[in-house]
């Protein structure tokens, strides 16, 4: 996939595992995140530090230079949040380590954003991972903050901070909200939130769903979770088929207004054909 075309997988890998960076690139995965938080205990955080630094040159010591800037705008890194004692070692190889995209846990403010921001370089990304109420009454607030570059859900964690059972509409709710927000702020459709579950068919089924609430791409903790996820988003052939005839018609006719099986095609039809051939082109 281009890295201009919004990413649809983000795999995590434990920072604590370099031997694995260089399998989870190759995964199919478009975006790869390192992760120091959840996935490294906090007895072994410094050691993940130096596991992520020396791993990173491990990984693109062979490398020509361009693959491995192509290679590290793949990359993503969890740090751990503000309020945790290891946030501002954890920027710091952030920074030394020429990290692209920062995915910033437990976001609840356009404050942290910015705090963030002050201490990388001007040109880093950042992924606001949203878990609680407190963020998702901010949501506005953080989407709209300057270096965002989208927004995640951390349903799990939302679950727990709202007390929810994982079949609670709640969810959809905020799931929902987070897409709105997202499109109303320019930016590309936030991540769902992970599937503890490795089950394909289980894993396929929860895109499905946030693909019907707006959420058009997924953090996965498995690359077996990869393929199912790229399944749940990809076109039927029934769509695809549909939309390139409304597309060769277009040509045909052109103009942005007519008909196809007894059916007016304006522009707005127009548009959502476009974006099905497109889907098909990077599945």
């Amino acid at each position: 996939m281009s890295l201009t075309t919004p990413a649809t997988t983000y795999l995590f890998v434990p920072g604590n595992r370099p031997e694995r960076f260089a399998k989870a690139l190759a995964s199919g995965a478009d975006r790869v995140i390192i992760d120091l938080e959840d996935a490294v205990a906090p007895a072994d955080k410094d050691e993940a530090r130096r596991c992520v630094s020396q791993g990173l040159l491990d990984l693109f010591a062979q490398q020509p230079e361009e693959t491995s800037r192509q290679a590290l705008d793949r990359l993503v890194l969890r740090i751990n949040d503000g309020a945790t004692p290891w946030y501002a070692d954890d920027l710091t190889l952030a920074k030394e380590s020429r990290f692209a995209c920062i995915m910033l846990p437990k976001c609840e403010s356009a404050s942290q954003i910015a705090d963030l921001r002050l201490n990388l370089d001007t040109s880093t990304k950042v992924l606001a991972l949203v878990e609680s109420a407190r963020g998702m009454l901010a949501l506005k607030d953080i989407a709209l903050a300057p270096g965002v570059e989208r927004l995640a859900f951390g349903s799990l964690d939302y679950m727990v901070d709202l007390e929810l059972p994982s079949d609670s509409l709640a969810l959809d709710f905020a799931a929902v909200q987070m897409a709105l927000v997202s499109r109303a702020a320019g930016l590309a459709c936030p991540l769902a939130g992970v599937t503890p579950d490795l089950d394909p068919a289980r894993v396929l089924a929860d895109m499905a769903h946030a693909r019907s609430l707006g959420l058009l791409a997924k953090m996965c903790i498995h690359p077996s979770q990869i393929a199912a996820v790229k399944a749940a988003l990809a076109p039927s052939a029934e769509e695809l088929a549909w939309a390139q005839r409304v597309l060769a018609l277009q040509a045909t006719h052109g103009s942005s207004a007519f008909q196809m099986d007894g059916k007016m095609v304006d522009r707005p039809v127009l548009l959502k054909a476009e974006r099905i051939v497109a889907l098909a082109t990077h599945s």
